[in-house]
Order: structure tokens, then sequence, then C-alpha cells
């Protein structure tokens, strides 16, 4: 593991874009993991930068998502199909038709996640996936459980992710109750990992996560068996 405790949220967001920057220019072909949140806010706009610049090429990328909130689609400025073009792929030259986020409006949730599977495997796996943490140690949707869950697969969202979610809806009662998910088994077979997490109400499950028992209950301790994970942390 490779931890790096940075000064403040600007340099956690260049550091992580540089390390997937580095990913593109090394395999222009990749195939990129991404996750939304607040967390890689700054990560897309450092790479926005670099695009538009002429320092990265995504024209030959591919991307997959981590998840999507069930029954919103990507016209829905609260699904995270939305997120990610306005914060990322409008503002580089990706195709968006290699970008892919799970469908929270299918009608069978499983047979999706299945297909989902298959497509990640179809791509030869994720390269690098970017990963933020839930405060309660959720990575994706993948929520305190009893065992971990390999497949993408539906989930109920815990009432802290949906209280934690909502300063992003005008109400609690909008926020949606259940998600798809990546498991953790595409997840955990990715080349490489890197977990941005920032401000200090983060460090107490960063802690758990890292140096506690691997345990669903704490879903993002299993990454202490990733042999390339890099963590970024910043209190501020």
């Amino acid at each position: 593991m490779n931890y790096i405790i940075v000064k403040d949220y600007d340099d956690l967001s260049r550091k992580a874009a540089n390390i997937i920057a580095s990913q593109v220019i090394l395999k222009p072909g990749c195939v990129l993991g991404l996750a939304t949140g607040s967390s890689p806010v700054g990560t897309y706009t450092k790479l926005s930068e670099m695009c538009a610049s002429g320092d990265v090429d995504f024209s030959k990328v591919t991307s997959v998502n981590l998840d999507e909130y069930e029954g919103l689609d990507g016209t829905n400025d609260q699904s995270y199909r939305y997120f990610m073009d306005k914060n990322l792929f409008d503002k580089i030259n990706i195709d968006k038709k290699n970008t892919y986020v799970p469908n929270g409006c299918a009608a069978d949730l499983k047979k999706e996640g299945e297909e989902y599977d298959a497509l990640i495997k179809s791509l030869g796996g994720i390269d690098i996936q970017l990963l933020g943490i839930g405060l309660d140690g959720h990575i994706g949707f993948n929520e305190p459980d009893e065992f971990f869950t390999k497949e993408t697969h539906a989930v109920e969202l815990d009432p802290s992710t949906i209280e934690a979610n909502s300063r992003f809806f005008a109400s609690i009662d909008d926020v949606p109750k259940r998600a798809i998910t990546m498991g953790m088994m595409s997840i955990m077979q990715a080349k490489k990992i890197l977990l941005i997490a920032n401000g200090k109400n983060k460090k107490e499950i960063l802690d758990k996560a890292l140096t506690g028992p691997i345990t669903p209950m704490v879903p993002a301790s299993i990454l202490q068996l990733h042999p390339d994970l890099t963590v970024i942390y910043s209190e501020n």
C-alpha cells in the first residue's frame, strides 16, 4: 500500500489526476474505473485541464463507472451518468460510446448486473479503479453487510448513505433508496486501485478500513488485500 498524505484538497486532486493521466499516457487504450460523489470532482477538473492543454489524450480510453441510482436515467441531473457527463466526459475528448455507467432504469437489475460484469470482462478488466470511501466504509454502493458481494448487484442504501447524499437533493425524501453497484470482484480485479479521501470526518473510517480487521461490515477493508493500492488523504 502506498499511503500519501497531502496538504489540501487541491493537492489531492492534482496528485490523483497525475496518477490517472500517467495510466492513460502509458496505455492510451486503457480502461478507467471511475467514481462519483464530491471527492473526485477536483480530480476530474484537473484531468479536463490536462486534456485541454494537450497533455493527455482520452480518445482511445474506455471507462466504466461504479454505480448508479435505481430509477434515474441520464437526463436526471442527480443521476451518475449526468454527473460524469457534466464533470468529465463533456470536457475531454473521450468517445462517449466508450463510457459505461450501470443502467439504473433497467427492467431487470440482476440481468443488468450480469451484463455489466460481462462487459468489464470483455474489456480485459479495469486498469486503474478510482474510489472514494463513505463514512460507513462503503466503496461504490457496497454497504456494510454480512458478506462481500462479488457481482454487480442491486443494493438497499444504508440510512447513513442516504443522509450523506441528501445534500445533493432538494430533500432527503428525494434521494433514491436503492442503487446498482459494481461488486467487489470487479473492483478487486482492477490492476491498480486509487482511493481518495478528504476531510477530518473521513480519517476514522479510513484508518479502520486500512488498518483494522478485514470485514464486510467495513467494505473498504477488503482493499488491504489488493497488491497495488494507492491512498491519498487530505485533512482539509
